[in-house]
């Protein structure tokens, strides 16, 4: 692996993944913690209070590192993607830059406010300010995935052949494309389904830790909020998932084909396997575990839909695309379908990891269920493996949502090969994915060591902020919100 396409591919494979590790969670928690806050306002109770204040400084330690990570992607699109960069930078940066000057700019303006101003804004407006940050986080996630998805399906263009560019026609096509419509509200609730994970998790597992056993009741609310959120998001997931996966149907019939190493094409019924022992690229099963028509199911919406198989749509793309060599859209191995086993595997991983984490956050609110106080050890390990699971699942579904749309940067528009920068070199490239991963390492090592740090410490006692709405007496005010 020396070739500088496949270093940019590796560079940009862990940089994307391990900022995404930070994405859902940030989402989720602006919401839930602007949820407690309310709570609190409304029921005068000091236990949503002390949540609220504990969940919201492990939010900043996350909030932090995953701004850090973001930036980076913005400058690989220059480093080592300059001719993909070139082609559709009149349509890719509309949305960022959008995002860039209004979402980010409102989150961080009110999170700024939200964390200073606890003696200084009225117990209502200090609320609202997460509320904003939360709407925030919600319009950069709308205008980054409405770039991914145009790169899924490109609407709202036209190709210059002059200056050799995709050029930005249509910017509510661009925003409301198909593929947005369905992967924004997925990507949402699992962000929600992370969060509550999140919350879960940290709660129950200082629920049985004996160093606060004083705090009992406090963690136990705090599982049991976290477990139902997770629940309920969940189930929000997979209706949206079912969503996604006919639309992605529709726009890369490869990529569903890849999901379940379908070679060729069944016409009704085709099943799902959950699980197969096989050659890697699918090709010869020896034995599978199938759920009859789950794959036409998924695809079409019906069990009798047809599915077309990989065999069928590689020789479609071959004849569509594969006639002249010097274009943007040739591949040069003339495959035109994703490394099969990782699409296969990582479809099953996202899903399972998934399930995996429901399945936890279910069982502990079973067992906590009326008052009931678990003690085991392997409560413990499940209250740590919750949002384990939940983060693993977020992270195969990038990995199957981007590596399924190979070889393809741009979906019939321009193939990955073509896309990587021209003058940069091998070594060039080695140095750069290195350099970027030993910084995310010792990022990593950051974001766990402090994480970890303030979840032992648990909630600080109760302390009544003042109420600056009440109160006019600006003497002797404690300390805005301080970390």
């Amino acid at each position: 692996m020396d070739s500088v396409l496949d270093i940019a591919r590796w560079q940009f494979g862990i940089t994307t993944v391990y900022h995404f590790l930070f994405v859902p969670l940030t989402i989720g928690l602006t919401a839930l913690i602007a949820v407690m806050e309310t709570i609190w306002l409304r029921t005068k109770n000091p236990e949503w209070l002390r949540l609220t204040k504990f969940f919201g400084k492990l939010f900043l330690i996350n909030f932090a590192i995953g701004v850090v990570t973001g930036i980076v992607q913005e400058f690989q699109f220059g480093m080592t993607w300059s001719d993909y960069s070139r082609f559709v930078g009149d349509i890719f940066g509309a949305p960022l830059a959008v995002e860039a000057l209004l979402a980010f700019f409102l989150e961080s303006t009110f999170l700024g406010l939200w964390i200073f101003g606890w003696d200084k804004l009225p117990r209502g407006l200090h609320a609202a300010c997460m509320w904003l940050v939360h709407f925030g986080t919600l319009f950069s996630a709308w205008f980054i995935l409405a770039a991914n998805s145009w790169m899924q399906h490109p609407v709202g263009y036209r190709y210059s052949a002059v200056n050799g560019r995709a050029q930005l026609v249509d910017f509510w096509a661009v925003m409301f494309n198909k593929v947005q419509l369905v992967t924004f509200p997925h990507v949402i609730t699992a962000a929600y389904m992370t969060a509550g994970s999140f919350i879960l998790g940290v709660s129950a597992w200082l629920y049985v830790s004996k160093k606060h056993e004083q705090d009992k009741a406090l963690y136990h609310k705090g599982l049991r909020f976290g477990g139902w959120i997770m629940l309920v998001a969940g189930v929000l997931v997979a209706i949206t998932g079912d969503a996604q996966g006919k639309v992605m149907t529709e726009v890369q019939p490869m990529k569903m084909a890849a999901a379940e190493g379908l070679y060729d094409t069944v016409d009704s019924n085709a099943g799902f396997s959950i699980f197969t022992v096989g050659t890697p690229d699918g090709q010869e099963e020896k034995f599978a575990i199938k759920i009859p028509g789950l794959l036409s199911f998924l695809a079409t919406g019906s069990t009798s839909g047809k599915v077309e198989g990989i065999n069928d749509l590689r020789a479609q793309y071959q004849k569509e695309f594969g006639q002249d060599p010097g274009a943007r859209y040739y591949d040069p191995s003339g495959n035109y379908s994703p490394v099969i086993p990782v699409t296969y595997w990582s479809f099953r991983y996202m899903i399972g990891f998934g399930v995996l984490a429901a399945f936890f956050g279910a069982l502990i609110l079973f067992l906590t269920r009326k008052g009931r106080a678990p003690t085991s050890k392997w409560f413990a390990r499940m209250a740590i493996w919750t949002p384990i699971a939940m983060t693993l699942g977020n992270a195969f579904g990038w990995i199957f949502t981007e590596m399924g749309r190979q070889p393809w940067i741009v979906f019939g528009l321009m193939t990955t090969s073509n896309g990587v920068s021209p003058g940069v070199s091998a070594l060039e490239a080695w140095i750069s994915v290195i350099t970027l991963t030993l910084l995310y390492a010792v990022l990593a090592v950051v974001e766990i060591g402090l994480i970890l740090r303030f979840a032992k410490r648990g909630a600080d006692p109760f302390q009544e902020p003042p109420d600056p709405s009440r109160d006019s007496d600006d003497e002797d005010r404690p300390l805005a919100f301080a970390y």
